[in-house]
């Protein structure tokens, strides 16, 4: 039985002979499909969340298992996280089959060795503490399931991304979401549709899931990185919104705190030095208003 993402699309049958704007239209008209699908998945998007943030506040770290588009997908929100909310780099990490060279060309071949995903993860030292996503369009990839079922054998917390229900992927996972978003425009082509859903689903999963930790004040980033001078200016703007300071005030005060986000605000709205900032940050694992709570206690 065909796959539904592997199905013809009735709506799109004669896209090649179509005006190009009416070629874009019926793309525009699958994509609309997206998020009426991701929605419909929301609850378990939120059981993963609430999932990984219990194994990430027992010292555990999250990672995203996939090949092929998929793979990419994870790698890319995996490293994001970092310069958003101010992580270490290997709290989420995005394991792709093929390694480096297939972010940026097709090692297609290596989806088909369940085993490889293992000794991949084993080499990163997964362990029960830890949470795994899997993240297949199709729901039967070989190195995604396998990675699934081995960081299952451990004891770690398993949820997996898919398009396909009742794929093999949902019984190899704790948490299977499925966002049914049909046939792709392109026959197949799962980097259009399918990967869509599953960049939304990632985003909201991560996001959430720092907001849940403590990055977030509000809708402020308050743990970013000022790595360069466009996160620079973000970081003047929110130490005004957050401090009530003007934005010349806001920038004296980050020069202080060495460009640190973080720093300046618990600075600021705790009236301490920067060592004992640092010390206040360090103690709460950079929560930035529990660093606050502490130095003005």
């Amino acid at each position: 039985m065909i796959s539904i993402t592997e199905s013809e699309n009735e709506a799109t049958r004669d896209i090649d002979r179509v005006s190009t704007l009416d070629a874009l239209s019926l793309i525009n008209s699958e994509d609309k499909q997206v998020a009426f699908a991701v929605e419909k998945a929301l609850p378990e998007v939120a059981a993963t969340v609430d999932a990984v943030v219990a194994r990430l506040e027992n010292g555990g770290r999250l990672f995203y298992v996939g090949t092929g588009t998929s793979g990419r997908l994870g790698v890319l929100d995996a490293s994001e996280l970092p310069p958003t909310f101010g992580v270490e780099s290997g709290l989420v990490q995005g394991v792709i089959a093929g390694g480096i060279d297939a972010l940026y060309k097709a090692t297609e071949a290596s989806e088909d060795d369940a085993r490889s995903a293992e000794v991949d993860l084993a080499a990163r030292g997964l362990n029960s503490k830890d949470a795994l996503i899997g993240i297949a369009a199709s729901g039967r990839t070989p190195y995604t399931i396998g990675g699934l079922e081995y960081a299952r054998s451990l004891g770690c917390f398993t949820a997996c991304i898919t398009c396909n229900p009742d794929s093999p992927i949902t019984k190899a996972a704790d948490v299977a979401i499925v966002a049914v978003v049909g046939p792709e425009a392109i026959a197949g082509s799962t980097r259009m549709k399918a990967g869509t859903a599953q960049k939304l689903i990632l985003n909201m999963i991560s996001t959430v899931t720092m907001i849940r930790l403590g990055y977030v004040v509000g809708n402020r980033m308050t743990n970013m990185r000022t790595a360069n001078n466009k996160l620079r200016e973000r970081s003047v703007r929110i130490v005004a919104a957050e401090t009530g300071r003007t934005e010349t005030e806001a920038k004296e005060l980050l020069a202080a705190a060495a460009d640190d986000l973080r720093v300046a605000l618990v600075m600021a709205q705790a009236n301490v030095s920067m060592d004992e900032a640092k010390r206040c940050l360090a103690e709460t694992k950079y929560i930035v208003p529990k660093a606050i709570e502490m130095a003005k206690s």
